[in-house]
């Protein structure tokens, strides 16, 4: 059985525990556990990798749900990189969003490093020098 059949995509996102530890792993921010309990409850769609029981990818969409769609979250365990996983998490997502974003509705996300490759693929554009992604982070 190859790497790629023994990890199952599921449509649901994990628990608080296990998508802070996969953050951490992965490279993204650390986030509080308030953080986490909130944002994770305003998931409209997301979908875990898993090996077994354990955590390995993930990705969501938040968002209001008619005008604005956000694609948060994509990780996947450094152990398990560079073997197609965040294209499988994206072609769910990129799924969903087709399925369920109505016309005119703009799908954004932040690409960090070389992962704007693996959006291109999916229809994101660089949107500057006419938009830029802006933000801060609350103390």
């Amino acid at each position: 059985m190859s790497a790629s059949q023994e990890i199952a995509l599921v449509e649901r996102f994990p628990g608080i525990d296990a998508y802070l530890q996969l953050r951490i792993a992965a490279g993204l921010s650390a986030k509080t556990d308030e953080a986490a309990r909130r944002g994770l409850a305003n998931t409209l769609y997301g979908v875990s990798l898993l090996k077994g029981e354990e955590l390995v990818g993930m990705g969501r969409i938040i968002g209001d749900g008619g005008c604005f769609f956000v694609v948060v979250d994509i990780a996947v365990h450094p152990g398990q990189q560079r073997r197609g996983f965040g294209k499988r998490i994206m072609q769910a997502l990129d799924a969903w969003l087709k399925a369920n974003a109505p016309a005119s509705a703009h799908v954004s996300l932040f690409a960090d490093g070389a992962a704007k490759h693996l959006y291109a693929q999916y229809g994101f554009v660089e949107t500057g020098p006419v938009s830029v992604g802006m933000g801060y982070r609350v103390a």
